[in-house]
Parts: C-alpha cells; sequence; structure tokens
C-alpha cells in the first residue's frame, strides 16, 4: 500500500481564472499550508477564492451524485477559469448571515440544543417524556399560550384614540379605520355622535366607541362608485383591530400597513411561561436541581462546568458531546455565549464564529478549509485563538485558505497570495507570492500595511455636549451610565461580547431613535440591483437620455419598457432540466444585454444606455455634463468605488463596497447621529484609511458618529474611545474607560489599551 506523502509537491494549479476582474491568472498554490490571500476591497480576493476554488469544487463534488440529488442542491455555473488540478473536496466558511428568525438560536445553529433536550428526556427527574417535550417549537414542549416565542403581543388599546378630536376630525388613530368605508362603521353608528370630542364622550359612549354596544347594532355601508348598500354589524375599535390585526399573520400586507400597525403593539414576555417558551410540565423536570431552561441560559464555560457533575450512566455519551461543542465555543473566542442566545441579536463576527464551531466538530483531513474573514468582530486579543484553530487545521494535513485583512493572520501565513495593485478594472493580478518575511520587498497597499505602525489622535475634538444613557442593562450590560459625545467621532471599543452592540444598537438606539445605523447588511442581492440604482443616480441618468429623445423613461429601464422581451430585463435565461441540473444561459435574444433593440437604438453622446452601464464611474464622470448626475457620481468616488461600474450587479460587490456605497449616501447631510457597526469588515488597512477620512467628513459636516470597532488605525484616529469589558459576556457589560485615546494608552485594566500600545510603537 502507497501511503499518502503530506511532505510532497501536490500543489493546487490554476490556470487562466478570468472571473470578474481577474486578469487571466496562472497560479500554484501549495497544500498543507496556511494560505493568506490579502488586497485590497475589489481586488479580486473573493473572485478567485471563493467564485473560482470554492465554486469548482462544490461543482465537481456534486457531480458524483445522481441527477435526481443534484437537482435538489444548489446550482453552482461553471466558474470562468480553463481548468484547476489537484483540487480537494471544500469546507466553505463565509460572512454570509445564518438563519435569524425568532426561533433561532445559538444551540440550534450549532446543534446542541436537541442534544439538550436528548439529556433531559433520559436523565430528567422525574422525565417530561421523549426530547421533544422539551422543545419550544413542538406543540409538546411548547407553551400553549406564546406558542414558544416567550413573549406575546398586547394592543396599546390608548394609542388608537386621540380624546381631543371627533370621529369626523380624526379621532381613531389608525389609518383603517379613519378613511373608506371602514369609517363609516363609525362615523354612521346611531349611538354614537361623530362631530362630539371623545374628551365629551360619557363612559357608555366612550365603551360603545371602544369595545362595542350590548346589543347587536347594524350599519349601512353604501358603496360611492356602484351605489349598492350592504348593511354590517358594528364592532368596537378594539376587539376589531384584536380580530383582524392582532391573531394574524400580518406578513403579507404591505410594508406601510405593517408599521403602523406595530405602532399599536407592544411585546412583552409571556406571564404563562415566564418568557422561556416551554409549558410549566417541561420546566419543572431538572438535572442535579438545575431545569432546561436554566442550563440553556449559562455561558458555555460555565455549562461545561455543571455537565460534568453529571455521573448518571445513561447521560455521559450525551454531555461528552456537549462538553466538545462547549470547549469548541470557548477556543474559538464566544465561550461567553449560552445556548438560548437568539442568533438575531448576535454580530456578524459572533455567527460567522458559529459556522466554525458547527463546521469543525470533527477534523477532516486532506480537505480545503476556505475561510472568508475569520477575524472579524474579534479583539486583537482573541485573534490568537482562531490563529490556533487555524494552525490546528494545518498540522492535521488540510489545505487552509483565508481571506483575510488582519495583520496578526498575515503574520502567521506559511505563505500570502497579494491580488491587486488596486480595486475593479485595475486589479486582478497576482503582485505577490510568498512568505511574510519577503513581503517587504515589493511595494504594494499590503506590503506597506504589515511594516506600518496605528497612528493615535493627538488633537482630537473637544465637546461639551453629550447624548446620556441611563440605566444600559441590555443583555449583560450592568446598568451603566454613560454620556456619549456630541459632534465628534467616539468609538465603542471591547472584546467580544463586552456589551458594546447591546450598549449602542440596544440601549442608545432606543433611547435616541432617531439614530441612523449604517452596519453589514446587504444593500441588494437581486441582478436587478446596481450602484446605479440604489443611489439613484440611475433615475437621472433615465431622464437625460429621455428629454435627448423626446420618449418616456421607461424605455432606458430594463424592468419596464426597455427590457428584452426574452428574458424581462435579466440578461441571462434559466432553464429547468427536470432531473437534470438547471442550466442558466445568456439571454440569445439581446447577448446578455438586458434591453431590447429599440431602447439600444436611442443614444446620449453617441452612447445607448448599456453602453452607459457599462462605464465605470470615473468614465461615467467624465461623459456627463449634468449636475444633478455628477453630484451622486462624485459622491461615490469620494468613498473611492470610482472604479465600479455603473451596471454591476450589487450581489457581486465585496462587504467593503457595499458600507461605503451606504457612506456614499450620507456623505452630504447635516446634523445626524450616525452608527457604524463593524465599518472595518471586509476593508484592507488602506481602505481604512479611506474610511477614517470620510468618518472625518461627517463629523466636519457637524454630525454625531459613533463607530462599534476592534480596529485598533480606527480607534487610534477617534476622538473618545468608550472600552467595554473586562471580558465577554458575563464577564463584561462594565465601563473600563472613557476619554481620548492619547488616555487610553495609559488605561492598565483595558485590553484594547494594551494592544494599542503595542501596535502604536
Amino acid at each position: 500500500m502507497i501511503e499518502n506523502d503530506y511532505s510532497s509537491e501536490d500543489k493546487i494549479e490554476i490556470q487562466n481564472a478570468h472571473e470578474h476582474n481577474l486578469k487571466n491568472i496562472n497560479l500554484t498554490i501549495p497544500k498543507n499550508k496556511i494560505v493568506v490571500f490579502t488586497g485590497v476591497s475589489g481586488s479580486g480576493k473573493s473572485s478567485l477564492v471563493f467564485d473560482t476554488l470554492a465554486v469548482e469544487s462544490n461543482r465537481q463534488w456534486q457531480s458524483s451524485y445522481s441527477q435526481y440529488i443534484r437537482n435538489k442542491m444548489p446550482h453552482y455555473a461553471r466558474p470562468q477559469v480553463d481548468s484547476i488540478k489537484n483540487l480537494t473536496p471544500s469546507i466553505v466558511i463565509r460572512q454570509q448571515t445564518l438563519n435569524s428568525n425568532s426561533r433561532s438560536t445559538v444551540g440550534t445553529m450549532v446543534d446542541t440544543a436537541p442534544l439538550m433536550r436528548l439529556l433531559f428526556s433520559r436523565i430528567g427527574h422525574p422525565s417530561a417524556g421523549g426530547s421533544m417535550s422539551y422543545s419550544t417549537n413542538h406543540p409538546l414542549g411548547m407553551c400553549p399560550t406564546c406558542t414558544g416565542l416567550g413573549k406575546v403581543q398586547i394592543l396599546n388599546e390608548e394609542s388608537l384614540f386621540d380624546t381631543s378630536k371627533s370621529i369626523n376630525e380624526g379621532a381613531i388613530k389608525f389609518s383603517q379605520f379613519n378613511s373608506g368605508w371602514q369609517s363609516y362603521i363609525y362615523s354612521t353608528n346611531s349611538l354614537l355622535d361623530p362631530d362630539k370630542k371623545l374628551n365629551d364622550y360619557n363612559d357608555d359612549e366612550l365603551s360603545i366607541l371602544r369595545n362595542g354596544p350590548s346589543k347587536t347594532v347594524s350599519i349601512e355601508i353604501r358603496s360611492n362608485k356602484s351605489g349598492r348598500v350592504d348593511r354590517v354589524n358594528y364592532e368596537g375599535v378594539i376587539p376589531r383591530f384584536k380580530r383582524l390585526y392582532l391573531t394574524r399573520d400580518i406578513t403579507k400586507l404591505k410594508k406601510s400597513l405593517r408599521d403602523e400597525i406595530k405602532e399599536h403593539i407592544n411585546t412583552i414576555p409571556c406571564s404563562i411561561c415566564q418568557g422561556t417558551g416551554l409549558n410549566p410540565k417541561a420546566i419543572a423536570f431538572k438535572i442535579n436541581g438545575l431545569n432546561i431552561i436554566e442550563m440553556m441560559h449559562m455561558d458555555a464555560s460555565q455549562l461545561i462546568d455543571e455537565l460534568r457533575k453529571i455521573t448518571e450512566p445513561r447521560g455521559i455519551s450525551i454531555v461528552n458531546q456537549l462538553i466538545d461543542s462547549l470547549k469548541r465555543m470557548v477556543d474559538i473566542g464566544i465561550g461567553y455565549l449560552d445556548f438560548a442566545r437568539k442568533t438575531s441579536t448576535l454580530s456578524g463576527g459572533e455567527l460567522q464564529r458559529i459556522k466554525i464551531v458547527r463546521n469543525l466538530g470533527g477534523i477532516l483531513n486532506n480537505v480545503t478549509y476556505i475561510f472568508d474573514e475569520p477575524t472579524i468582530g474579534l479583539h486583537p486579543s482573541d485573534i490568537s485563538k482562531i490563529i490556533k484553530m487555524l494552525q490546528q487545521l494545518r498540522n492535521a494535513h488540510n489545505n487552509v485558505l483565508v481571506v483575510e485583512h488582519s495583520k496578526q493572520i498575515m503574520k502567521i501565513a506559511d505563505e500570502i497570495i497579494d491580488i491587486g495593485p488596486l480595486a475593479g478594472k485595475n486589479g486582478g493580478k497576482v503582485v505577490y507570492q510568498g512568505d511574510v518575511k519577503n513581503i517587504s520587498s515589493v511595494s504594494t497597499p499590503t506590503a506597506e500595511a504589515i511594516n506600518s505602525r496605528v497612528g493615535v489622535n493627538q488633537q482630537p475634538l473637544k465637546w461639551t455636549k453629550g447624548f446620556e444613557i441611563k440605566n444600559a442593562s441590555n443583555n449583560n450590560l450592568k446598568h451603566l451610565n454613560i454620556t456619549i459625545p456630541k459632534n465628534i467621532l467616539t468609538t465603542v471599543s471591547g472584546v467580544a461580547g463586552s456589551g458594546k452592540t447591546s450598549l449602542i444598537r440596544g440601549d442608545f438606539a432606543k433611547q435616541y431613535p432617531g439614530s441612523i445605523i449604517i452596519d453589514q447588511s446587504p444593500i441588494g442581492t437581486s441582478i436587478r440591483s446596481t450602484p446605479a440604482t440604489y443611489t439613484g443616480v440611475m433615475d437621472e441618468i433615465r431622464e437625460v437620455f429621455s428629454k435627448k429623445n423626446n420618449v418616456p423613461a421607461s424605455w432606458f429601464s430594463f424592468n419596464s419598457k426597455g427590457a428584452c422581451p426574452v428574458c424581462n430585463g435579466k440578461g441571462k435565461i434559466k432553464y429547468d432540466m427536470a432531473f437534470a441540473d438547471s442550466v442558466e444561459v445568456i439571454c440569445e435574444e439581446c447577448n446578455g444585454r438586458r434591453y431590447n433593440e429599440t431602447a439600444l437604438g436611442y443614444l446620449y453622446n453617441d452612447k445607448n444606455i448599456i453602453e452607459v452601464l457599462n462605464m465605470t464611474i470615473d468614465e461615467a464622470l467624465n461623459f456627463f455634463n449634468d449636475r444633478k448626475i455628477t453630484k451622486r457620481l462624485i459622491s461615490l468616488k469620494n468613498v473611492g468605488l470610482g472604479y465600479l461600474t455603473l451596471g454591476q450587479p450589487t450581489s457581486t460587490l465585496s462587504g467593503g463596497e457595499t458600507q461605503r456605497i451606504k457612506i456614499a449616501a450620507e456623505l452630504t447631510k447635516k446634523g445626524n447621529v450616525y452608527i457604524f457597526d463593524e465599518p472595518s469588515v471586509g476593508l484592507h488597512p488602506k481602505d481604512v484609511q479611506v474610511l477614517n477620512k470620510l468618518l472625518r467628513k461627517l463629523v466636519q459636516n457637524r454630525n454625531t458618529v459613533i463607530t462599534i470597532e476592534h480596529n485598533l488605525d480606527i480607534i487610534g484616529n477617534s476622538d473618545w474611545v468608550i472600552d467595554l469589558g473586562p471580558k465577554g459576556g458575563k464577564n463584561g457589560g462594565q465601563l473600563v474607560f472613557s476619554g481620548t485615546p492619547n488616555n487610553l494608552l495609559q488605561c492598565s485594566t483595558s485590553l484594547t489599551a494594551k494592544y494599542l500600545n503595542l501596535a502604536s510603537k
């Protein structure tokens, strides 16, 4: 038998990769190494690693299944590459958000919740029955009142009425009841005076309006259009609202009505299950004096200690599996989380590390592990845990490919592959490949970043007024009273789980609801969403084409008259091949251009609409001489996105590009409060310099800017730093430091101060 020689020269060989902006790359990637892919945002890293390598690995792996099974799986188009040799099966761990519905928890995402239920069904005293008897998502275990959600919705009855007005003046503060035919139910009731102010109603009249009369009252409803007359029974405002909107699924209603309904509804903990979501029977059964809810609310470290006390033979195997998962959570830096934590409350970095825990339960070998910025959301002090995990994977004879901007990760790489030199059309080349020691021999943004030091703001802006946060107690916060300065740049720092997001996106945003939150959420994932449509410049472009050609602007929309009649403006057609893979091909009618021939026949300055959409923002600035258009385009250029084309689908943009498009829309506004949730995510150190300038510009426009950040360059550039901790979870939620970045360096109890000191010297 021939044994595998893991020290051989077996390598992944890529020939002529030209996906997106890649410039016909030929590349050899060593196996059994930690290979870090670097480069500025939009340089082509993701196009190479995820859209080429990962897609081809998954595509080839799926080809081993039957056609029936393959048709039920995600479909991968062949990437734009001539060949990839020696590719192994891959496990891809990306930044995309996990399922974050109201029932999704850490326990469900790392597959430990079923084990906890099984443990209680085996050794709980006395037992409630099978494992589903302990599930908030199953009829056997869920609270019958709140159906397992742990909370109920109640109507804020007083919010429906303005007692200073009459019915005809709009006393009923709900649009569906004070306009249209439904308003006649209240304005034509013979028992009520529609012109009398509610303040002047007696108790009986108020009761009739609010709750209905004691006997049936028939109301005549006459249609203004047809003249048809119907009769309906009078129903009080409150029972009618409850029947129509509180006990039904409102998700299919239009958004404006859903939002209005929510204004009249309060969500409170369920009084029957005390917010647990379980029925009383399931809560009554315990292990070592603790019920399942009490165990699920322990953080990982606490729960490990508690589980180790279990000696019942029937539970030992389950306990060991649970402890293994909990240890992985501790090792990866999320040991402060508990199984009951809702995934909707987690940061992007926490969600990604949950994926890591779930995917690395049993380490395979000779597999290609591909990570998309595994350090996002991590304090510099926690990155060592990620480094240890990557090294363990490599030492188990795996290929570890990491797309990263963290200098700490770059410095431990066995090999760096730097893509660039810049972004978009100016990127897509391999500008360096080798070890980190020799990268200084080339002049690239990555080389400059590795050798640079963090600057600390020596002249922070002064402040006198601030936003007071009173008794902040969201999640793990210890009843904090903190002042956020006005009209300067403040960064809230601290280790993962220290309470940063809870403080700013929780308590602060609730106390100051006018704040504008700019986070990692996508700006549009459909093929129809582009930088031009998102920023609104597409409307202006259609208008100039319309005026020039004296035709309706809809001719220049691929969602309207201008659309290709065959592909309906998508540029591609998807064919269902029954039991074979679906096939997506370029539309033969429009050759992928999306527009019909009539639309493409109209010109503006000798260019048709698709030729304009294929222009970069820089090119479009030189092409158009229209103030409205250039104003919007300049904002995109100012955030460093001049290389993007106007018609590029936003679903293909990197995280850094997405966030900068959002910032571009805000640059000229004044007097706002902006909350940036980890704005450095997806940004190369060079791009962080651009981000710092943008944050400064917002401050110069008399805005208040608050960032939630781990990035030391952003912390050092701030005017004020609020550091939380000292650790995560139950050991966090305290104010460690509040002051200027320079004074932070002197704080001996702050982990942020420790790493800022190291990086600035």
